[in-house]
């Protein structure tokens, strides 16, 4: 499959929120749903990235229909905010992009530990508190959905129920190795929820590959690791894809009409670091479901957020998972 970003089929009429929209993927990804028509709501840590990023996308697409919302991640006063500032609004898709990764260990506003705060609990809460949003939005001919962006790093992670928040023991890779598979494990869950409750509405795990992007940069600039940093930068411009390509497994789940909810999309190239979308396996572990539904209930307690979903029955993973 050598799909690219001409074949993001026609947007117009849809509504769609992309966290983390003003840099990266997020922002190529919005750039790319609103030249295909659609209205993309960026929520954005900071409202002035946010309109700048907003203006960078206008000058390639003059009509483009954009709207800047704040959402901190950091923060589930912000959250929700943000969901109540959308209210009775009916959205197609949430993409749930923004994250840290490899940072010193620090805390949200809520107190949880940075990584797993923003990356995971933020978008578990976001995405509950706007679900009565995307589900107002499917119909008979097109599902809403929930596309959460993970990272093959997901595959060295472990959930850590007995230090969750690394107050024990933190090494900032294990975090963010830790948060990514939090996001696989949730959104197979979500998956899950909707087939009992049979719902017109699917939950999809991405991840981009190596894509070229300031996330890499944050975790040495904070250290002040210079070498580090340096080392960054040389595997960006050697190994690394754009920005643009990395945004193509988030596009073409968030899209394409093929797509199977409870399916993994990343890049099909070398390694898995870049190349065109292609549904692939997780780890083993983001199909163990009593992990997920233990995460699901810690996340909802540490959260305050409840679904109105039923718990799945015990049963088959996925069926797109494709396990190795």
């Amino acid at each position: 499959m050598d799909w690219t970003a001409d074949d993001v089929p026609d947007q117009d009429g849809r509504t769609v929120v992309v966290t983390g929209a003003n840099s990266g993927i997020g922002l190529e990804a919005t750039r790319e749903l609103a030249r295909n028509g659609a209205t993309v709501i960026m929520a954005c840590r900071s409202t002035d990235r946010g309109e700048d990023a907003a203006s960078d996308i206008r000058g390639d697409v003059p009509d483009a229909d954009l709207r800047v919302v704040e959402c901190d991640l950091a923060s589930l006063e912000s959250i929700r905010s943000f969901a109540d500032r959308l209210e009775g609004e009916s959205l197609d898709v949430l993409v749930n992009n923004a994250g840290v990764m490899a940072i010193p260990r620090s805390e949200t506003d809520d107190g949880f530990e940075t990584q797993f705060g923003v990356n995971h609990l933020g978008h578990f809460a976001l995405t509950g508190l706007l679900l009565e949003n995307l589900l107002a939005a499917g119909d008979d001919e097109r599902e809403s959905r929930i596309v959460t962006v993970s990272s093959g790093m997901h595959e060295r992670g472990e959930i850590d129920f007995d230090d969750l928040q690394g107050e024990r023991s933190y090494d900032e890779w294990d975090a963010y190795a830790q948060s990514k598979l939090a996001n696989v494990l949730f959104a197979y869950e979500l998956e899950r929820r909707f087939r009992t409750a049979d719902l017109n509405a699917a939950s999809v795990a991405v991840h981009p590959g190596y894509a070229n992007t300031h996330l890499q940069f944050r975790g040495p600039e904070q250290n002040g690791q210079r070498f580090r940093k340096a080392a960054m930068w040389l595997m960006n411009t050697v190994v690394a894809q754009s920005a643009e390509k990395g945004a193509l497994p988030t596009l073409y789940a968030a899209t394409a009409p093929d797509v199977e909810g409870g399916a993994y999309y990343g890049p099909g190239g070398l390694l898995n670091m870049r190349g065109p979308p292609e549904r692939q396996a997780s780890s083993d572990r983001s199909y163990d479901e009593e992990t997920a539904r233990r995460l699901w209930n810690v996340s909802s307690d540490l959260t305050g957020v409840t679904y109105d979903l039923p718990r799945p029955k015990p049963g088959p993973e996925p069926e797109s998972g494709a396990r190795r």
